[in-house]
């Protein structure tokens, strides 16, 4: 398959407000109504797959590989149509993980289907939708390549044990982004953001969910078993430099803007909008602190009650496949969940895509590794009590 010379993606990782959008109504089914839950028994339809072949996919704003020259061609979903003789409906109708969730919630919970195959949203969002039981457990027998080359360090996250309702789509890093020629030095550690040098030219992402848990590992916390008393040490933490005037703002992906311009020293940031940034102004930099950073997925699931559930099993099977994960890896510059994609970038004729296989940021090396951990999710019970304090703090 032919990999793209150059990426042409822009960032879509956007704002993730924890009581925006749904999340009034997320925050009390995830709290046990039981009307919203569906047990197992009821959570698949009549598979129309063998004789209807199609499926509808929803996912993000540039989330996926584009043709160079003609943007509305998607050649991994071309690949996969013309294999297969699946049609795909894909949709990019997902913009924040709270609206999506308002949007389908109601079908869901009334025990209806959704008419989406096939949905992308965050890691945390997808614990919501298994504790709501309104996902369907995959069949791994469809996908040998999920079961072969899925990377261990994603594949049992707390909310679903050994991936049964979800496949990683891409992951990302949350660390620091910093200027290293206008800051003046590096940055290791989560506690130079609090630095005197840098007062008033920090910004921390807004989202609850998007920034405790790099802020909880600066403590040197597990994030894997971090407690109420870690996150509101951290909320001490970072109230008492909201104070000190330490903190400039709090941030959805507009801090790219901040750091771009120099107002912004160091920031919260994610890798995957780093490597974007890099391109044009190479002194900015992305590192994974000594204490670690949060290594989080946006993951694909099958929602209840869809109906051509073979069909989206075999096309996550699909992007799976090495060569497939590698052209989608060469696009959009997240952390791939494919590591075998690597061998097949490094074979690249093309240099500069070549080099991807030695970006960290998508392939992070074994150092790196060691140092990533996937946080446990935020429960129901704890959500609405922790979100009330974190939004005051940052302002929501």
């Amino acid at each position: 398959m032919a990999l793209p010379s150059t990426s042409s993606s822009l960032s879509r990782r956007t704002l993730l407000r924890a009581l925006g959008g749904g999340a009034a109504l997320g925050g009390l089914a995830g709290c046990g109504v039981r009307p919203a839950y569906v047990s197992a028994g009821d959570r698949a339809a009549t598979d129309v797959s063998a004789t209807d072949k199609r499926l509808t996919w929803a996912n993000w704003p540039l989330y996926i590989d584009t043709d160079d020259e003609d943007e509305t061609r998607r050649p991994s979903l071309e690949a996969f149509e013309k294999r297969t003789g699946i049609s795909v409906e894909y949709v990019e109708e997902i913009n924040d993980n709270d609206e999506f969730f308002g949007k389908v919630s109601p079908a869901l919970m009334n025990h209806q289907g959704t008419g989406r195959d096939l949905i992308v949203v965050s890691d945390w969002m997808c614990a919501r939708f298994v504790r709501l039981g309104w996902v369907q457990e995959m069949d791994r027998a469809r996908q040998p390549n999920v079961t072969e080359y899925l990377d261990p360090l994603l594949r049992s996250p707390a909310f679903d044990p050994g991936r049964k309702y979800t496949v990683p789509w891409q992951s990302g890093i949350t660390g620091i982004a910093y200027n290293r020629r206008r800051s003046g030095r590096e940055i290791r550690s989560v506690s130079e953001l609090w630095a005197s040098d840098l007062k008033g030219r920090v910004t921390l992402l807004s989202g609850l969910d998007e920034a405790f848990a790099l802020l909880m590992q600066g403590n040197g916390v597990d994030i894997t078993r971090w407690t109420a008393d870690d996150f509101h040490t951290v909320c001490d933490q970072v109230e008492e430099q909201v104070r000190k005037g330490q903190i400039r703002r709090f941030t959805g992906n507009d801090y790219i803007k901040d750091l771009s311009s120099g107002d912004v020293l160091a920031c919260q940031a994610y890798s995957g909008d780093v490597i974007q940034l890099q391109a044009d102004d190479p002194d900015i930099r992305f590192v994974v602190p000594d204490e670690g950073a949060e290594l989080w997925s946006e993951s694909l699931m099958i929602p209840a009650l869809a109906r051509h559930k073979t069909n989206a099993e075999r096309l996550v099977d699909h992007h799976y496949d090495p060569e497939v994960a590698a052209e989608l890896a060469a696009w959009v510059n997240y952390v791939c969940p494919v590591p075998a994609a690597r061998d097949v970038l490094a074979a690249a004729q093309d240099e500069e895509t070549a080099a991807l296989a030695e970006d960290p940021l998508i392939f992070p090396d074994t150092a790196m590794r060691e140092r990533l951990a996937i946080a446990r999710d935020i429960t129901s019970e704890e959500r609405v009590g922790f979100a009330k304090r974190w939004n005051a703090i940052a302002g929501l």
